[in-house]
């Protein structure tokens, strides 16, 4: 029988502008206590439904996590937990590895074919078995196609698809995705068993990506990579802090079924399992050929990967007469797109030199177009991976464009050479050797190298640097094209005159980069570092090495002369203080930093202005409206505290702005670790004596 809707209890406080002022967990008894877990566990599925499902949110995100740390609070102190509790979502301890376990129904693979002559055979062999039908179009997402069981309304396990009959067992690691719900809502069945695609979004994607790079730790190479390995994790916790999301698209198997799949798909959504909004129902295969072209115009505009379309029969009776084969439903069929991929010969091989030295193989390409875009290069990426796939100028490969944008070659399809394509032992650029690191390889000329120097003047030009509007990649190209930036301190010598005869370049815009170069001579220490361009060395480990060492002649003192010291400062480890070491070390660095010093005068770090918070350690999390984090951050440890980036049970507050990360929040509940917002972290500066005016 169905499950009577426990969200729908309208004397349940929390669902409507709820409370978040509560009685201390001590004050409640226990059957107080089992009432108030049972009502926050309703109205937190109900707001995960809103605002996964619906897209529809009825409280605040800090209403929602005060509500959140309340439950958990209650199932610790009473020891309330159960299995499908909201506050399974966070992860847990690691596992060892995954118990291998049966589909309750097989999780077949779909006929598939590109050919728009392929989609009307299979309109007409299902028009001669079982008359005229109409169909359901959904896109065909390019994630990880899962298994999701419910029994009695609760998630009882999550496997992946596996070989069709047998999964691994994932619940864990899938009780941590926001959209898989761990109760079903509404009017639900008994026993329901669903198919679902776990993806990434395009824009989580990138930012993760981005996120990752920051870390030092390779990006993925798209978004379905990304998703097979997350949700494979033996920890949880991992898998809790990536961008996951699940579209649920199918029934397995259920207690009750629905006449046709509009209608289970349209129930769905009360069952608090998210649906895909470009789902259509159309008459015939006609209209289903159309909507594959629409869905075609459309993919780049989604934020999620899709490589077709899915047609399948919206009847049930009629599936069940359609029947299958021994690999693939044969009511349903998948008309896929044109692939993002090309075949084409290496006509040459070029060796390019980033910022930091290191040496990317690039193929250069006879034109080929990949996903509608003209390509004549692919990254070989590095010489391992040249190796791996046996690559060499002469061959044939397929050049494929991860997450449609960077194009790169995947495999050689046909050999036209002998064995593999050999790095140079010295840089192409500037003939100093080339030393090898794990894969990767590099050129030690440092900042004495012509394309190194270029890319360092971007980069200490660009955001991440002294931020010199009016001087980016095309302008510093045409500077050292013409002769005249042979290094970073060569910026500091342009004239007007210099500027004004360049193709492009008016009075305005000479003017102006001009002022912008003069302003930037007393740098802020932590920018004047970052801006240098050390490998491993961005704006957050510049902004802790600025601060622990006051001054740039301290900073590089320390570096060249006793660079264990390095190793006390956050962000920076046994590898990064060797790299810091290297750098300053280097004769060409050192006569390029020396020269740019000619000019500029970094300002040193006032440290220890006082000791109002002398002993509190501090961790933000989230936006803050008054001050950005880096100021907070900078204020508390100006004024004696610690300012760090992750919470343990040596922290004493958390302050949590806007949009907070949920794994801090987390651990500031596991260690009883107050979290403050903004209004109460300024509130606290102010007992402190601390005048923020």
């Amino acid at each position: 029988m169905p499950v009577a809707d426990e969200d729908a209890d309208e004397d349940n406080p929390y669902l409507r502008n709820p409370p978040t002022d509560f009685e201390p967990v001590e004050a409640l008894t226990e059957a107080e206590a089992e009432r108030q877990v049972d009502q926050l566990r309703a109205a937190v599925r109900e707001h995960d439904r809103r605002y996964y499902v619906e897209s529809e949110p009825v409280i605040a995100d800090r209403t929602y996590d005060a509500l959140f740390a309340r439950l958990r609070d209650l199932e610790e102190e009473f020891d309330l937990s159960h299995p499908d509790s909201p506050t399974r979502s966070v992860g847990g301890e690691p596992i060892e590895e995954f118990e291998t376990v049966e589909h309750v129904a097989p999780m077949l693979s779909i006929d598939q074919s590109g050919d728009v002559e392929d989609v009307r055979e299979f309109a007409g062999r299902v028009q001669r078995e079982v008359g005229d039908v109409r169909y359901v179009c959904e896109p065909k997402f390019d994630g990880v196609s899962m298994e999701f069981v419910y029994d009695e309304g609760s998630l009882e396990r999550a496997v992946t698809r596996g070989d069709g009959r047998e999964g691994d067992d994932v619940t864990r690691n899938a009780r941590t995705i926001g959209s898989v719900p761990q109760h079903l809502h509404g009017d639900h069945p008994d026993f329901l068993a669903v198919r679902g695609e776990v993806y990434m979004p395009k824009d989580a994607f990138q930012e993760h990506n981005r996120e990752r790079i920051e870390r030092g730790e390779d990006p993925f190479a798209n978004p379905r990579n990304a998703t097979a390995g997350t949700i494979r994790q033996l920890d949880p916790s991992i898998v809790a802090d990536r961008p996951l999301a699940v579209f649920y698209f199918d029934v397995l198997e259920a207690s009750e079924l629905e006449d046709t799949h509009r209608e289970e798909l349209e129930r769905f959504p009360e069952f608090g399992l998210r649906v895909n909004d470009r789902v259509e129902v159309v008459d015939d295969i006609d209209d289903a050929i159309d909507y594959r072209d629409r869905l075609l115009e459309a993919r780049d505009d989604l934020d999620y990967e899709i490589d077709g379309v899915v047609i399948k029969v919206d009847d049930r009776d009629a599936r069940e007469e359609l029947g299958q084969t021994a690999r693939h439903d044969r009511w349903a069929f998948a008309y896929k797109f044109p692939a993002r991929a090309e075949v084409t010969p290496i006509a040459d091989v070029a060796v390019q030199v980033g910022r930091t030295g290191r040496l990317t193989p690039v193929a250069l390409l006879e034109p080929v177009d990949v996903g509608g875009v003209t390509v004549s290069r692919a990254s070989l990426h590095n010489p391992e991976e040249i190796a791996a796939k046996n690559v060499n100028i002469g061959d044939t490969v397929r050049v494929q464009r991860a997450g449609d944008v960077i194009p790169y070659v995947e495999e050689v399809v046909e050999k036209g050479s002998e064995g593999h394509y050999e790095m140079p032992d010295t840089c192409p650029v500037c003939d100093s050797p080339v030393e090898r690191d794990g894969p990767m390889a590099f050129c030690t000329g440092g900042l004495g190298c012509d394309a190194q120097l270029r890319r360092s003047i971007e980069y200490y030009a660009g955001d991440d640097g002294l931020d010199l509007e009016g001087l980016g990649e095309k302008s510093v190209r045409q500077l050292v094209d013409a002769g005249l930036l042979d290094s970073v301190a060569d910026l500091y010598e342009l004239a007007y005159e210099d500027l004004t005869e360049l193709d492009g370049w008016g009075e305005t815009s000479a003017e102006n980069l001009l002022a912008e170069i003069e302003a930037s001579r007393e740098p802020p220490l932590p920018d004047f570092v970052s801006a240098l361009g050390i490998p491993r060395v961005g704006p957050t480990t510049a902004r802790e090495l600025a601060r622990e060492f006051g001054t740039f002649e301290a900073l590089r003192e320390a570096a060249e002369d006793d660079p264990d010291r390095l190793e006390g400062v956050d962000d920076v480890g046994d590898t990064v203080a060797e790299t810091i070491h290297e750098f300053f070390t280097s004769e060409a660095n050192a006569e390029v930093v020396d020269d740019v010093l000619e000019h500029v005068s970094p300002q040193a770090v006032e440290i220890d202005t006082g000791d109002e918070l002398a002993g509190l350690t501090f961790v933000f999390t989230g936006s803050l409206e008054g001050m950005t984090r880096g100021e907070a951050q900078d204020l508390v440890e100006t004024r004696g505290a610690n300012a760090t980036g992750s919470v343990s049970g040596n922290t004493d507050y958390l302050v949590a702005g806007e949009n907070p990360g949920r794994t801090k929040r987390d651990d500031a509940e596991a260690d009883d670790v107050p979290i403050l917002d903004e209004d109460e972290f300024r509130a606290l500066l102010e007992e402190r004596g601390i005048d923020l005016e």
